[in-house]
């Protein structure tokens, strides 16, 4: 399996969704005691991933019959609605707004970018004229955010329909993505100079702004909260989970002590979630905005499990919902999970902050 990311440098991300590293026996502590885990799983499927979540539905696909098909689910594995458009081969969702999805599904061999409204029948192809290949990656209902190939991959935007893409392709780069919006602010990379930068956009492709960070041989913008970018920079050969406010310089490295590699894959402007490789085992977790701030979600799932990862985040004033994946070491399958959490009280906080502290440690001994 994949996710939904293409981008052959970014590879090593993208393989937090292809590989199980290593299988260990996950329990949850006392730290965690205030996590819900949903196993999302619909029944029947060999495979499932939630790319995304709101407060009341996520979204993502399941793999049945022998081919990926793109779902949504409102909290619970028995809730999945099939997406999968009449004729398509194959389909994914990779984010959802509650209301309208994102994502791509292939027809006659052909990736095309896509929109839905909760339904199979809803499908919207978003496929520029004369693109050999496009895919949405997100969507705030108004505004698509994602990438077609027209001589080239090259980051865009739509809105609502295949005639209105709009290149976000900055002059004299060799390849771009977009993976975020807010509406107002895109986020992505461009590979400028044989360097993949990471970046943002404010609608048009004059406007991208590199946020590459000093030092830095590699870099992405996975996410964008508006006032916050997510993602990761490759410094020193390691890549790093990372958060920006706007500007290269504004890099604030989140990259867990002890890990080998880490992503943020999501933010609020206030929580990212991503992975983390921590003794030799690929981690889902959330921060808070710095390193020491990482909570490892492995931990609280009950069972054994294999490699996790989390994919998306979101929050409202009272609970904080993480969508995802990770193996089972029994089904020996990637199964859809949704994490959620009522947002402790700022004393509370610091307990459970003193908790992950100590459980951590105690995985390092």
């Amino acid at each position: 399996m994949s996710t939904l990311m293409i981008r052959t440098r970014a590879a090593r991300a993208a393989a937090v969704a292809t590989v199980a590293i290593g299988s260990i026996l996950l329990c949850a502590g006392s730290a965690q005691a205030s996590w819900t885990v949903t196993n999302l799983s619909p029944p029947g499927s060999s495979l499932s991933l939630a790319s995304a979540t709101t407060g009341t539905q996520q979204a993502g696909y399941s793999t049945s019959a022998g081919f990926d098909q793109a779902g949504i689910w409102s909290g619970t594995a028995a809730s999945f609605v099939n997406l999968n458009p009449l004729g398509a081969d194959e389909s994914r969702a990779a984010y959802t707004t509650g209301t309208q999805q994102a994502g791509f599904a292939v027809f006659g061999g052909v990736r095309q970018a896509g929109i839905w409204s909760g339904s199979a029948a809803s499908w919207v192809s978003l496929h520029p004229t004369g693109a050999n290949g496009s895919l949405a990656y997100a969507t705030t209902g108004t505004q698509q955010a994602g990438w077609a190939n027209i001589g080239g991959v090259r980051a865009g935007i739509w809105s609502g329909s295949a005639a209105s893409w709009i290149s976000l392709h900055p002059a004299g780069a060799s390849f771009s993505q977009a993976y975020s919006t807010t509406g107002t602010q895109q986020a992505g990379y461009a590979d400028v100079g044989g360097v993949g930068q990471a970046g943002i956009w404010a609608g048009t492709a004059a406007s991208w702004v590199s946020l590459h960070p000093a030092g830095a041989t590699d870099s992405s913008a996975l996410a964008t909260a508006g006032t916050q970018q997510a993602g990761y920079a490759q410094i020193g050969g390691v890549d790093r989970a990372g958060i920006w406010s706007g500007s290269a310089a504004s890099f604030v490295d989140l990259h867990p002590a002890g890990a080998v590699y880490s992503f943020a894959y999501a933010t609020t402007g206030t929580y990212q979630a991503g992975v983390s490789i921590i003794g030799g085992s690929q981690r889902a977790g959330i921060w808070s905005g710095t390193a020491g701030s990482w909570e490892d979600l492995s931990a609280v799932l009950t069972g054994s499990w294999g490699a996790a990862a989390a994919l998306g985040i979101w929050s409202d004033a009272t609970t904080i919902y993480v969508s995802g994946w990770a193996i089972s070491n029994t089904s020996g399958q990637a199964e859809a999970l949704l994490w959620t959490r009522p947002i402790p009280t700022p004393g509370a906080a610091a307990l459970l902050a003193l908790g992950g502290v100590l459980a951590g440690r105690r995985r390092r001994n």
